[in-house]
């Protein structure tokens, strides 16, 4: 016995130490594969070089920890950071080297305001008298209102573009808990909450359909414009060609000016080696994201002043957080270590969440509330930050917005699933015993009573008028005006700008920019938060073949009730409390 135990600690042992080698050894390879190509790629430059820049991968808010080290041993997917593609155009901007770009975004992956933050930087880059090309096997919609800055826009010659106006679909199962036995209870507050909407019944309601239209036409008003500007084209024809027109045919968008050239992707590199002055049979010299990162230091370290940004992103739930997950944990914890730090001269909070956990908003709340104290609190609002998400921003001393942003949605719900219906189909019955007549509370094997829909109910009321209250201290706005636009209701952040939901339009850059004017300096290093520990497991995350087993009942719940075993949710009322955007708001 004494062997196998010496035997397992010992085998416990090599592979705990055989496992910390290999990690410092990747943070070595990693940092000389840094230094290599920062010596390197910078000389390799020429003077007629290219950024190239390939928008069919994922784009996300912030870049993960450690995909240097991913990247370098080609463990995990392909993905770009928003701040990293901003900060490429900006260096190339001003790299001498760097005459043009190289644009692919046949179907980025990205939501509307990233895109147009992407776009806006473009546009700031065509100004220094620099050219882009841009070049699709087809296109989509939102790849094509990237790429519509460019100079000139080239399409192959079996391509087609999707032009089409903007739709956004939403799925009803009121009949389908019927008919299986499978339904949500509902309690919610506020007429526009249709986040539980398909849950009660078989069809959109008036009120639902109004807001989406609204908020369509306002995303597409945005598009329309700068579309029409790009591409010189009037605004009505933009939309005549949205509603009329079939490009699958290549020659019919070059007919409606939507496309300069039909041409194949080695002919367009030939197109490029034409404005840059260089010989066909010459080498295009592409430069990409990250080489052209490495000429500009992003950090200076005689620089002590700093802005501290705050990534938000994900669902709101009660726990300790990670990267696509807001919780109380870790942000919380940031947030305080950030009142403290004197180094920090502002914060800028960058939500991208579609709500959550009531309770976890509050918390949020509170601890932006504490930290307006010490230093000044503006929040930039990315794809999306609707009820909880605009409950923890609507407390900055400053709000900017993306125009196609989501916002709003100020209301609360309460969903809870049930499967009595289902299990006496099936044969199942569900007993229990009690000390007192409520003792069992929430049951999903049992029919609610209306003792506890009573509790449930109160909550819902007590949260929505505490949310209205952070939204009348924090935006100044009287409580009558506060209550008609809330109720449940997203708004674009062009109509929230109109409205006194935010202050501003703009992108995360304009906030950083702003932040830095409020505390008067000019010379200041951004830093990035959470900044989360790494794990052995959480570096080689793919390495092995993962399978995931979905069940077909997870359309009918939230996601929220996902992460409970995660995140330790307790039956007590207030975890079933939701302050959510209605239901998952694609824009197509």
């Amino acid at each position: 016995m004494n062997f196998l135990r010496t035997f397992f600690a010992t085998v416990l042992g090599t592979l705990t130490a055989f496992s910390l080698i290999i990690i410092f050894g990747l943070l070595i390879l990693s940092g000389i594969a840094s230094i290599f190509n920062s010596s390197t790629l910078i000389k390799n430059f020429s003077s007629k070089s290219v950024l190239n820049l390939n928008f069919n991968l994922p784009i996300v808010e912030r870049k993960p920890p450690f995909s240097e080290i991913q990247n370098f041993l080609g463990l995990d997917e392909d993905i770009i950071g928003l701040p990293n593609i901003l900060f490429a155009i900006k260096n190339a901007e001003e790299n001498p080297n760097i005459k043009g770009i190289r644009l692919r975004s046949d179907y980025i992956d990205a939501g509307w305001p990233q895109t147009r933050s992407i776009r806006n930087a473009l546009n700031n880059f065509k100004k220094t008298g620099k050219f882009i090309y841009a070049y699709g096997d087809f296109f989509t919609q939102k790849g094509y209102y990237l790429s519509s800055i460019a100079d000139s826009i080239f399409l192959n010659p079996v391509g087609d573009l999707e032009f089409k106006g903007l739709a956004s679909e939403v799925l009803y199962f009121s009949d389908f808990q019927d008919q299986y036995g499978f339904k949500m209870e509902v309690i919610r507050h506020g007429k526009y909450k249709s986040a539980v909407e398909p849950f009660l019944q078989n069809k959109m309601s008036d009120e639902n359909k109004s807001q989406i239209s609204s908020l369509l036409n306002d995303v597409w008003s945005v598009i329309k414009e700068e579309i029409s500007i790009s591409r010189s084209l009037k605004e009505n024809t933009i939309d005549k060609l949205a509603s009329n027109s079939n490009f699958s045919i290549p020659q019919s968008a070059v007919d409606a000016g939507l496309i300069d050239d039909i041409v194949y992707e080695d002919v367009f590199d030939e197109k490029i080696k034409i404005r840059l002055g260089i010989e066909l049979k010459d080498k295009l010299n592409k430069v990409n994201i990250s080489q052209i990162n490495f000429t500009s230091i992003n950090y200076d370290s005689q620089i002590k002043d700093r802005i501290g940004v705050v990534f938000a992103e994900g669902p709101i739930l009660y726990g300790e957080g990670k990267e696509d997950i807001i919780a109380q944990g870790v942000f919380v914890e940031t947030i305080d270590e950030l009142a403290k730090d004197d180094w920090i001269k502002a914060v800028v909070i960058r939500v991208n969440s579609p709500g959550g956990s009531a309770l976890t908003s509050e918390l949020l709340w509170r601890s932006i509330e504490k930290l307006k104290k010490s230093k000044p609190v503006i929040v930039s609002i990315g794809n999306v930050a609707a009820s909880g998400g605009y409950y923890i921003a609507s407390g900055a001393d400053y709000i900017f917005a993306d125009p196609t942003s989501i916002t709003g949605s100020i209301g609360v719900f309460a969903t809870l699933p049930n499967v009595k219906d289902f299990l006496d189909n099936i044969g199942i019955n569900s007993q229990s015993v009690q000390t007192h007549p409520n003792s069992l509370g929430y049951s999903p094997y049992q029919n609610m009573n209306n003792e506890f829909k009573k509790r449930i109910k109160t909550g819902i009321e007590n949260t929505y008028e505490t949310f209205k209250k952070r939204v009348i201290k924090g935006r100044s706005i009287e409580p009558e005006i506060v209550e008609r636009i809330s109720q449940g209701r997203v708004w674009s952040g062009k109509k929230a700008y109109e409205l006194g939901l935010i202050d501003s339009l703009g992108d995360l850059q304009e906030a950083i920019n702003f932040a830095a004017k409020k505390v008067s300096i000019d010379k200041y290093n951004v830093i990035e938060y959470p900044q989360f520990e790494e794990s052995f497991e959480r570096i080689f995350m793919g390495i092995t073949p993962e399978i995931k087993i979905e069940s077909p009942l997870e359309i009918l719940i939230p996601k929220e009730n996902y992460f409970k075993n995660e995140f330790k949710i307790n039956r007590s009322q207030k975890s079933f409390l939701f302050t959510m955007l209605p239901f998952e708001l694609i824009i197509k």
